[in-house]
C-alpha cells in the first residue's frame, strides 16, 4: 500500500490538480481569507493619526514591538484593528493547555472527548477576550502618552472614549482573526493560525530585503555581509527542510498470519517518530509569552518615563530584554526548549500508543508489550526530543544573535524562516494528501464502472 501511495504521489501533475475541484475550493478559500487578513491590517483604530503613528513607531524600532510588528504583518506599526494579531489567542491556548496538566478539573474535561474539547475551546476564547482587553488598555494608555516628548500625538482626541473604543476594536479584531483561522483550518488548507502568522511574516520580507539592499547602497552594510546573510538564510532553509523530514522509525512486528498459499508470514511496519514533533509551536508559544508582558511594560513605560522610578524601571527592563541581549536569549531559548518537550508530551502519548499496539497484537522486537513498550517509547521520544529542542533553539537564537550584532533587520532571522518553511512544508504536504485521496477516489470509481460492465 505504501508503494502504491508513493507511486501516486510521484504521478501528481497539473492535470490531476485541475480535476480536484474540492481542493481548488479549499485553496481559493484560504487565499481569500489571507487577502482579507492583509486588508484588515490597513484599517487603523478609530481616533488614530496614521502619519503620526508611523513617525512615532520609527523611534521605537529595534525593540520587542518591532518583533511583534513582524508577526502581525505590519499591523502594529499602523495600529490597525488587528494590531495584536493572534498572539492573545496563542497565549490563552498555552494557559489552557498547561491547565489541563495541572488542574484536575481541566484534565477531566480533556478526557471527555469531543464535548470536553469544545468546553476547553470555549474557555480559551473567554481567556483570549480577557488578555486582549488587558493588552488593549495598556496600548491605548501608551498611545496617549506616546510622542509627548517629541510634541507629536498619535491619538487625535485622548480620553476615556478613545480607550473604550480602542479596547473594543482590538478585541473585535483579535476574535475575528481567531475565527478566520478556525475557518481556514476546517474549510481551507493547512493550520489557519499558523498560516495567518506566516502571511504576516512574508508580507514584511520585501520591506526587509529593500532595507538591507538600501543599507548596502548607502554603504552602511558591507556587500560581503549582505551576501553572507543571504547564504545563511538559504542554508537555514535547507537545514530546516532536512530536520523537519527527519524521523526515528521504530520497528513494529505483528504475529504471523497465514497467507492464501498457506505459508506463515509475519507482518512488519514502522512507527515514525518525528525529530521535531512539536513543529513551529515552541518558538510561537515562547515569543507569545515574552510579547504579552513586554508589550504592556513598554507601552506603560513610555507613558510614565521620567515621571517616576517605576517608569524608569519599565524602560530599563525593556532595554535588557531587547533582541540580542543575554537575558532575552536565555528566556527565549528556555521557553523554546520547555514548549518543545511540553507540546511533544501533549501530541504523543506513549501509554496510549503502547496500549493500542498491545490490542492489535503488535510489539517492538525484544521489548515486552505493555508497560515495557511504554517505557521504551518514552525513552526513545525523550532522546529525539532533546535533539529536536536543541535544533529549534539553535535555529531561532544563533541567527538572531548574529543579525542583532551586525545591525541587520532581525525579521530575516531564524524564527521567521522556521515558521515560513515549516508552515509551507506542512501546507504542501496537505495539498499532496488531498491530491492522492482524489486519485484514490478516481480509481475506486473506475473499478466500480468496470465491475458494472462485466456484469
Amino acid at each position: 500500500m505504501a508503494s502504491v501511495a508513493d507511486q501516486m504521489a510521484a504521478n501528481i501533475t497539473l492535470a490531476n490538480f485541475g480535476k480536484a475541484t474540492e481542493l481548488k475550493k479549499r485553496l481559493w478559500f484560504t487565499i481569500g481569507a489571507l487577502v482579507l487578513f492583509r486588508l484588515l491590517s490597513f484599517i487603523p483604530l478609530p481616533g488614530i493619526d496614521p502619519r503620526a503613528m508611523g513617525a512615532l513607531f520609527d523611534t521605537q524600532r529595534g525593540g520587542v514591538l518591532d518583533f511583534f510588528n513582524t508577526f502581525s504583518g505590519g499591523s502594529l506599526e499602523r495600529m490597525s484593528i488587528i494590531a495584536l494579531g493572534v498572539m492573545p489567542y496563542i497565549t490563552a491556548s498555552i494557559v489552557v493547555q498547561l491547565g489541563t496538566t495541572l488542574a484536575p478539573a481541566l484534565a477531566a474535561l480533556k478526557k471527555e472527548g469531543e464535548s470536553g474539547r469544545k468546553k476547553l475551546n470555549q474557555y480559551t476564547r473567554y481567556l483570549t477576550v480577557a488578555l486582549t482587553a488587558i493588552q488593549g488598555y495598556f496600548i491605548a494608555v501608551g498611545l496617549e502618552g506616546l510622542g509627548a516628548n517629541q510634541g507629536i500625538g498619535a491619538v487625535i482626541d485622548p480620553g476615556v472614549p478613545f480607550r473604550v473604543t480602542a479596547i473594543i476594536s482590538l478585541i473585535g479584531g483579535t476574535m475575528f482573526l481567531m475565527w478566520l483561522g478556525e475557518q481556514i483550518t476546517s474549510r481551507g488548507i493547512g493550520n489557519g493560525v499558523s498560516l495567518i502568522i506566516m502571511a504576516g511574516i512574508v508580507s514584511q520580507l520585501p520591506t526587509a530585503l529593500a532595507q538591507v539592499l538600501e543599507s548596502g547602497r548607502e554603504g552602511t552594510l558591507s556587500p560581503l555581509i549582505i551576501i553572507g546573510v543571504i547564504l545563511l538564510a538559504l542554508g537555514l532553509i535547507g537545514f530546516i527542510c532536512f530536520m523537519e523530514r527527519a524521523q526515528r522509525r521504530v520497528l513494529i512486528q505483528y504475529p504471523k498470519r497465514q497467507t492464501q498459499r498457506g505459508a506463515m508470514q509475519a507482518e512488519r511496519s514502522h512507527l515514525p517518530l518525528k525529530l521535531n514533533t512539536s513543529g513551529v509551536i515552541p518558538p510561537i508559544f515562547a515569543s507569545s509569552l515574552l510579547l504579552l508582558p513586554l508589550t504592556i511594560t513598554q507601552m506603560a513605560g513610555n507613558t510614565v518615563a521620567g515621571e517616576s522610578a517605576w517608569g524608569d524601571f519599565l524602560i530599563g527592563l525593556n532595554q535588557y530584554l531587547a533582541h540580542g541581549t543575554p537575558l532575552y536569549m536565555f528566556l527565549y531559548g528556555a521557553g523554546i526548549a520547555f514548549f518543545a518537550f511540553f507540546y511533544t508530551a501533549v501530541v504523543f502519548n506513549p501509554e496510549e500508543t503502547a496500549e493500542n499496539l498491545k490490542k492489535h497484537g503488535g510489539f517492538v522486537p525484544g521489548i515486552r508489550p505493555g508497560k515495557n513498550t511504554e517505557t521504551y517509547l518514552d525513552y526513545v521520544l525523550t532522546r529525539i526530543t532533546v535533539v529536536g529542542a536543541a535544533y529549534l533553539v539553535l535555529i531561532c537564537l544563533i541567527p538572531e544573535f548574529l543579525i542583532a550584532r551586525a545591525g541587520i533587520p532581525f525579521y530575516l532571522g531564524g524564527t521567521s524562516l522556521l515558521i515560513v518553511v515549516n508552515v509551507t512544508v506542512d501546507t504542501v504536504t496537505q495539498i499532496q494528501s488531498h491530491l492522492i485521496a482524489h486519485q484514490y477516489g478516481d480509481l475506486i470509481k473506475r473499478a466500480r464502472l468496470k465491475g458494472g460492465r462485466a456484469r
